[in-house]
């Protein structure tokens, strides 16, 4: 497949050798439930030859095809980690009290993508990223430790007793408040009074509602130069107000989830209580990070839920099902607003479609073949280190570029 402006598109060597590296970055993205838009992009733009705009088309349909893969095998998947029961690794709750502010991030990410120069963007993401990737390595060498002393009791070497979740805890609460919170998930439900066929389905309709109104809205609004639905002045008093209708609507939908939720006290291995107001901070975070460095939040918001001590599991299923309703938000916009090479992008998502059922595969059985679920968090750390030296590279290319060409590199209006 050639690409250039909008001729037809020819099979073509780069094109063949981008589809492998993207192959390759599915395959490891998938096993970590982030979206992979940090590799993408630089694939395509280095090896295809994309323009940056093309590439980030390119990429929102292929984190989407990736993020299917994902929700198909993980919708299915159970852990009986949790105190003998068997439960899915999505939790729905974390996603519930997430995406809405992560959507709202998005779109001020994007305006602040639009005000700070393009030196100031590099930077951040270069510092951002590092300390996730740190943390994340941090996080994955700390799981392996506690994994090969789970290996120990499981062998009689160490003469303690063995909790049901293969977890060793060494805080404050007590050991029946261990296994309790361990038995519970990160943040409390209501189990029975909404499930059917095992799947949460008003909290599923709940998500399908965010995903729709934030949707409708970018719809109606358009983009800056205008393009939308409606006939609106870009960046008119009618395109701020729809944008500034995000608020109230994330405000009301993440209120709706935590008015019916309630903390927990003592969660997870890293030994401390876990709030439910942190994942909508989380989120809004990740999701404005994701919306300034032009990739998808999920990258940005697994290592904080790693950090906050949910487990590797959970945090790949739950961001991969996050990233899902992201992602086709993305790629839904581009295809109304009339995106080129609409068939390319098509094959190269199938392409990462595949590629994720193959790296979820191989790393679950893995994971079941050695009992290391760490093998999930060193596999985000690797995402997220080939993701800032790539991302970096190519924007400190482009800084130096402006630069070398004498452009304005400071401040600018959003319109």
């Amino acid at each position: 497949m050639k690409f250039q402006g909008g001729k037809g598109l020819e099979l073509s060597g780069t094109s063949v050798l981008a589809g492998v590296f993207c192959f390759i970055a599915a395959s490891i993205s998938s096993a970590g439930g982030i979206g992979g838009g940090g590799l993408y992009i630089p694939i395509l733009t280095i090896v295809a030859g994309l323009d940056l705009k093309t590439a980030s088309s390119f990429s929102a349909f292929m984190v989407t095809g990736g993020s299917i893969a994902n929700v198909m095998y993980n919708l299915r998947a159970q852990s009986d980690k949790f105190g003998g029961k068997s439960k899915t690794l999505i939790d729905y709750d974390i996603a519930l009290l997430s995406e809405p502010c992560m959507l709202l991030g998005v779109s001020v990410g994007v305006i602040c993508n639009l005000v700070f120069p393009e030196w100031l963007i590099t930077v951040l993401f270069a510092i951002f990223l590092f300390w996730s990737t740190f943390k994340t390595c941090g996080n994955g060498v700390g799981h392996w430790k506690r994994e090969s002393e789970e290996h120990q009791l499981e062998s009689g070497n160490i003469g303690y007793e063995k909790l049901e979740n293969g977890v060793i805890q060494n805080g404050n609460c007590s050991e029946s408040e261990e296994v309790k919170s361990l038995e519970e998930p990160l943040v409390g439900t209501e189990e029975g009074k909404e499930e059917f066929g095992g799947y949460p389905w008003k909290k599923l309709v709940v998500l399908v509602m965010v995903w729709f109104s934030f949707s409708a809205i970018y719809l109606l609004r358009g983009n800056r130069y205008g393009q939308g639905i409606l006939p609106m002045k870009p960046c008119g008093v009618g395109y701020w107000t729809l944008s500034l209708f995000q608020i109230p609507l994330a405000i009301a939908f993440t209120a709706w989830i935590l008015g019916r939720k309630e903390a927990i006290a003592c969660q997870g291995p890293n030994e401390k209580g876990v709030n439910k107001f942190i994942f909508p901070l989380m989120a809004l975070l990740a999701g404005g990070l994701g919306g300034l460095f032009g990739i998808g939040g999920g990258m940005l918001i697994s290592p904080l839920l790693l950090q906050v001590g949910v487990a590797p599991e959970v945090t790949a299923a739950t961001c991969s099902f996050m990233v899902f309703f992201s992602s086709t938000m993305s790629a839904f916009q581009y295809l109304l607003l009339g995106m080129d090479h609409t068939e390319a992008a098509l094959i190269f998502s199938i392409i990462c479609f595949v590629a994720s059922l193959v790296g979820l595969l191989v790393v679950q059985k893995a994971i079941k073949e050695f009992g290391r679920a760490s093998l999930i968090v060193f596999s985000v750390g690797i995402v997220m280190a080939l993701s800032t030296i790539l991302m970096t590279s190519f924007g400190a290319l482009d800084v130096w570029e402006d630069y070398s060409s004498g452009s304005y590199m400071g401040f600018k209006l959003p319109c």
